[in-house]
């Protein structure tokens, strides 16, 4: 059988329990055509990155599926119809990864795993980089070269613009 990772996003005002419905939907659908779940992980209620279908938010779900492509095909159509399902990807793999997901491990982690507010990167607010937040500062105009040293061919007026920027 073939490993898939699919990840399913459920509209953000239906509870938790009527999440735990949809698992079990997808789960008996995929037993009844000769595929199995090896693990579903929930990781909650989340941000999208942009709006879908006026939501802001969505219940987000990983399952690790072993399953034909039938199978797959036939979870997929059922999702496609259902109302509180927002989107769904499932991607092909080569085999699952064991443990929790990186999602579930980013949850786990508080200020004694040594994970701070800033996100555990390394060498504090400014990410190790040298100079500091300094480094972050976009560019001054006194920092650019001027506009006709760039790649592309100097144009008429680019000398008026020059000056002007002084």
């Amino acid at each position: 059988m073939t490993s898939y990772e699919t990840v399913l996003i459920a509209r953000p005002d239906i509870s938790t329990q009527q999440v735990d419905q949809i698992n079990e939907q997808v789960a008996t659908l995929l037993t009844e055509n000769g595929g199995e779940i090896k693990k579903t992980e929930y990781w909650g209620l989340r941000n999208l990155a942009y709006k879908i279908k006026k939501n802001r938010k969505g219940h987000y779900v990983l399952y690790n599926i072993d399953a034909p492509a039938a199978a797959l095909q036939e979870m997929e159509r059922v999702m496609r119809l259902h109302d509180d399902v927002l989107r769904y990807m499932s991607i092909r793999v080569e085999e699952h990864e064991e443990g929790p997901s990186i999602q579930m491990q980013s949850r786990g982690g508080g200020r004694d795993s040594g994970r701070g507010r800033q996100g555990g990167r390394p060498g504090g607010r400014d990410g190790g980089r040298p100079g500091g937040r300094d480094g972050d500062r976009p560019a001054r105009d006194g920092d650019r070269p001027p506009r006709g040293d760039g790649d592309r061919p100097a144009r008429d007026g680019d000398s008026a613009r020059e000056g002007d920027r002084s």
